[in-house]
């Protein structure tokens, strides 16, 4: 089939290929279940792309050529043929790729198996996962498939029918891609395609797993840019970037592609993913997009709770600290927070965020970790900025204390999984301006059938805002604390910033003038019209 190279603006050409096949082969099956099995595929095409343009390097002219193989693989009969070098040069495919995979598991034995209709297939498929899991490479694939059930009676009620049922997946995505350049970005930006697309088909369940790209992509640009000062423009290096609340971990990326497009340097991601499913997400988005196992670490685990070890240090001095941190968390999560949590290092300063809702406590958990450098931005829902209770305490503290830099009010219908309008809160440890920027951007948006969406102009409009601490009548404001702390420490944006315009004022004896004159040409008019009736000896009007 015909390959060629795709360019930056059809990037999402393949996505949408295999969104197509996603959609027509799935039948009854759920969304959620079927993104699964489509997502590790593409997953393990790309782990076994890489790992054979490695071994095509690592051999040279060594490596088999495809003629007269009878539809082995060059590295499956290589294999064939060097028993006794497999051993040394897995080694070195260690050493320099970090993984290893048997050339019956990579993805073009397993496309082959697929198109001939083997009986094989499902086994090999099974033993390849398992596999890649536990004899790959260290710990970096643990329990990666492990919500792959490939013997789920949903594919089908027995293995023949199971084992079909693959084929004819497999063989039609491994069609699909084949019409496209294997660029690993292709990969990457088809699977972060077919991510959002699943997300869009699954309601509430997306909010877990799925910021939308517009929105990653303000927060994103506030976080690259200078902490102390915006207007100085983006950071050259970021050391480390935490999302406690990380889904698949599209947010993360966004960031490091931000820092690299600025021709900045980006060190470690950080994230942390309670959900399983979307935790192995993470893990095969951050190795699709080229991130390599030691630079970043993804955690499965309950942020609340803080049961990462490495976020466990109570000494502040050797505590981990962050130059960036991004989260989207749940919105409102309800919680059970114990008598012990009051003393956890994270709260103890400011309260505890009530059971019905968790929003202050995620917060204040990224907050903990923020270096006196860093840059925290957190998307929250409006009641985070006016509630009362123990939620207007620790809001009063971090504007007391300096650290609330920035609140920016969206629109609302942004998420797949609510139709609430939303706010990102900008924090800081150590910031320059001692007043808080108000951005009032929910009129700024384009109206979808379903959703709404942010254009390119209304993030940049945003970003320059906050960047340059601009103020505009009926968008921003920079807010003293005086005015604040008036105002009993409400963050409620429309108290500041009004979108609403003010109406023209009427003069009413102006009107009047102006209507008595139109009356009299009226009856101007009406009389030289009659005028030219009674010579035509018509009746007047």
């Amino acid at each position: 089939m015909k390959q060629y190279n795709m360019t930056s603006n059809n990037h999402t050409e393949l996505g949408k290929t295999l969104w197509k096949i996603a959609d027509d082969l799935r039948g009854s099956m759920n969304a959620d279940d079927f993104r699964d099995y489509m997502l590790s595929f593409l997953f393990l095409r790309y782990l076994s792309d890489n790992y054979e343009e490695a071994a095509r390097k690592e051999l040279g002219k060594d490596y088999p050529s495809l003629n007269g193989n009878g539809g082995k693989t060059p590295l499956f009969v290589w294999y064939e043929q060097n028993p006794g070098d497999v051993a040394e040069f897995e080694k070195q495919m260690r050493r320099k790729i970090h993984y290893v995979i048997e050339p019956q598991y990579l993805w073009n034995n397993i496309a082959y198996l697929a198109k001939t209709q083997s009986k094989e297939l499902l086994q090999t498929l099974q033993k390849g996962f398992k596999y890649i899991e536990n004899q790959s490479f260290e710990s970096t694939f643990q329990g990666l498939f492990s919500e792959i059930n490939l013997d789920s009676d949903k594919l089908g009620k027995s293995y023949e029918e199971r084992n079909k049922k693959l084929c004819t997946i497999i063989q039609k995505i491994a069609e699909g891609i084949n019409q496209f350049s294997t660029d690993k970005d292709i990969l990457g930006d088809a699977y972060e395609y077919l991510i959002g697309q699943f997300a869009a088909g699954s309601g509430k369940k997306a909010g877990e797993f799925y910021t939308p790209q517009r929105i990653s992509d303000i927060l994103s640009e506030i976080v690259i840019l200078d902490s102390q000062d915006p207007a100085q423009g983006k950071k050259k290096k970021i050391e480390r970037v935490l999302d406690f609340a990380c889904g698949s971990g599209s947010l993360l990326l966004n960031v490091r592609r931000k820092i690299i497009e600025a021709n900045g340097t980006i060190g470690k991601l950080y994230g942390q993913e309670k959900n399983i499913t979307t935790y192995n997400l993470a893990r095969m988005n951050m190795l699709l997009h080229g991130v390599k196992d030691t630079e970043f670490a993804i955690h499965h685990g309950d942020t609340l709770l803080n049961d990462w070890e490495i976020l466990k240090e109570i000494n502040p001095a050797k505590k981990l600290e962050f130059d960036a941190v991004v989260a989207n968390p749940p919105f409102s999560y309800r919680w059970e927070p114990t008598e012990e949590m009051a003393q956890d290092f994270r709260f103890k300063s400011y309260g505890l965020a009530p059971r019905s809702a968790a929003d202050f406590a995620f917060l204040l958990h990224g907050f903990h970790f923020l270096g006196k450098e860093g840059t925290m931005a957190i998307i929250l829902p409006h009641g985070v900025l006016f509630r009362g209770g123990a939620e207007e305490k620790i809001r009063r503290k971090l504007l007391v204390d300096g650290n609330i830099d920035t609140v920016i009010g969206l629109p609302a219908n942004l998420f797949f999984s609510t139709g609430i309008p939303v706010c990102i809160l900008v924090l800081k440890k150590c910031k320059k301006f001692d007043d808080v920027l108000f951005i009032n951007a929910a009129e700024y948006y384009e109206k979808g059938k379903r959703q709404n969406t942010l254009l390119p102009e209304h993030i940049r409009k945003i970003v320059e805002t906050y960047q340059f601490r601009k103020e505009e009548d009926y968008y921003s404001r920079r807010v003293s604390m005086a005015e604040i702390e008036k105002n009993e420490f409400n963050l409620n944006i429309s108290r500041y910033v009004n979108t609403a315009q003010e109406e023209e004022q009427i003069d009413l004896t102006d009107v009047s003038n102006k209507l008595t004159e139109i009356e009299q040409q009226i009856a101007k008019a009406r009389e030289t019209h009659n005028q030219y009736l009674k010579e035509l000896g018509l009746p007047p009007i």
